[in-house]
């Protein structure tokens, strides 16, 4: 959205020292556009509920396979590493030693125990061995960035001059923002104004949430894989992904900025802590909303050194495009994954620099065409679908069937997924009496199945009473 012409932030704002956070300028620029993404971000994110909530994920899922969502999750990264180059370019240096901090912790140190201080009722304190460069890696390496990064400011090793090589590296390059930044702040639904919408921005944002969806489908299979889980039916699948529209409908109210959705990276952290606890999640959600009532600890986020940020990166975007990962043993594969990355590619820095050249003359129209021809995943993404579902190739071959691991789809709903799958509180097994309640979409079929359990096992107590007595008798 941000690289149509009508949105392009003035050059002046790119410069955090010379910009006054509290100018009605400079408010009035940030402003503009988050209700401009506010209103996008809601609408996209009720197209996002009703697939949810609906089912049709569900029922879409037999088309979607590990080729669709491969280019995908593949091209949210590789389109930025013009971002991560200017970024990292601000100051080389700083950056390499972000990404060697990371590196050493994440690969090399990752098997290194640490002894923590620990309580148990029956061992009180003890220490416990962790794997915590193995839990913690960017954050280690950010934070000891950061102690270089604030040394070399204090001795004044890093130059002074805003305009010279290396001073974006000084840890009071962006001003005073964390003095500036209030103690507390209570966030609320429409609190840069009222949202405003766009047909190209809904578009825009339906491209990403289209997007989102695909990547998370692939993100709930590796979840319930590294928790050791059964495959995910298709309740859970829809239950999700109309949560996750939920989550965006939220964040637009309240301008974020962003949308919601699951995050490849935090995956594999279920492989790492071995801890796949719903509890786990419903506890860092509140941490979450407590600190972001507490404005200091969102300014301490933003005054880092934007070379770090640059050197996490080129680890980070580097992580996501190595998810995006399919079997490349069969040649219709590399085709289908190579043609969709490489014209995910080629497309949107195509279109960039001929916007003329698909005028149309409606500027709604144009504006719809090209965010979402410069949209990289959604071009690789569209392209990895079609061809997939067109291309004949078996289900082996496509990896449907070793990415799914066994899932059935007229079967989606067995015994070993209810206890995993049940909606919270109860809700799937103490009102399963219900007859209409297998119907919903969202929610598990034992509904049906219980009432055929409670009748079969009625059945047999009557047919047991039966025979007792015939016992008796006899």
């Amino acid at each position: 959205m941000l690289n149509l012409p009508k949105w392009k932030c003035p050059s002046w704002t790119q410069n955090a020292s010379l910009v006054d956070a509290d100018s009605p300028e400079f408010i009035a620029v940030w402003q503009t556009r988050m209700r401009e993404l506010q209103g996008a971000i809601m609408v996209a994110s009720c197209f996002q509920i009703f697939v949810g909530f609906s089912g049709l994920i569900g029922f879409l899922m037999r088309f979607i396979g590990p080729l669709t969502i491969a280019p995908t999750i593949s091209l949210v990264a590789l389109p930025l590493f013009g971002s991560a180059g200017e970024e990292a370019g601000l100051h080389w240096g700083i950056a390499a030693i972000t990404v060697f901090f990371i590196v050493l912790f994440s690969q090399y140190l990752k098997n290194v125990p640490v002894p923590v201080p620990s309580y148990e009722k029956s061992k009180k304190f003890h220490f416990s061995k962790i794997y915590l460069f193995q839990i913690f890696p960017v954050l280690f390496g950010l934070i000891l960035t950061w102690i270089i990064c604030l040394i070399l400011t204090i001795t004044n090793v890093f130059p002074t001059d805003s305009s010279a090589y290396g001073y974006s590296a000084r840890t009071d390059s962006k001003g005073d923002v964390l003095s500036k930044a209030p103690w507390f702040r209570f966030p609320y639904p429409g609190q840069w104004g009222v949202p405003t919408v766009s047909l190209a921005g809904v578009f825009g944002i339906i491209a990403g949430v289209i997007s989102s969806m695909l990547e998370s489908v692939g993100d709930y299979y590796a979840c319930a894989r590294l928790s050791g889980a059964p495959p995910p039916p298709k309740h859970a699948i829809n239950r999700g992904i109309g949560m996750e529209g939920i989550g965006c409908l939220l964040a637009g109210a309240w301008g974020t900025g962003n949308g919601t959705t699951s995050y490849s990276e935090n995956v594999g952290a279920l492989g790492i802590t071995r801890v796949g606890s719903r509890i786990v999640i419903v506890a860092g959600a509140c941490v979450m909303l407590l600190t972001g009532i507490f404005g200091k600890i969102g300014a301490v986020f933003a005054s880092i050194p934007t070379p770090i940020i640059g050197g996490m990166f080129f680890v980070m975007f580097g992580v996501i495009t190595a998810v995006g990962y399919t079997d490349m043993n069969s040649s219709r594969n590399m085709f289908i994954f190579g043609f969709s990355i490489f014209t995910g590619l080629t497309v949107p820095y195509w279109v960039q620099n001929n916007t003329e050249k698909l005028e149309t003359g409606i500027v709604q129209l144009d504006q719809v065409i090209q965010v979402l021809l410069t949209t990289g995943m959604f071009v690789g993404g569209f392209l990895g679908f079609l061809l997939d579902n067109t291309i004949p190739g078996s289900k082996e071959e496509r990896g449907i069937v070793a990415w799914k691991e066994g899932y059935k789809e007229d079967s989606d709903d067995t015994v070993n997924t209810s206890g995993i799958y049940d909606l919270p509180f109860g809700i799937g097994s103490k009102f399963c009496i219900a007859n209409w309640f297998h119907y919903l979409p969202t929610c598990p079929k034992q509904a049906k199945e219980c009432n055929n359990s409670q009748e079969t096992s009625g059945k047999i107590n009557s047919e047991r009473d039966t025979e007792m007595n015939i016992d008796t008798k006899i």
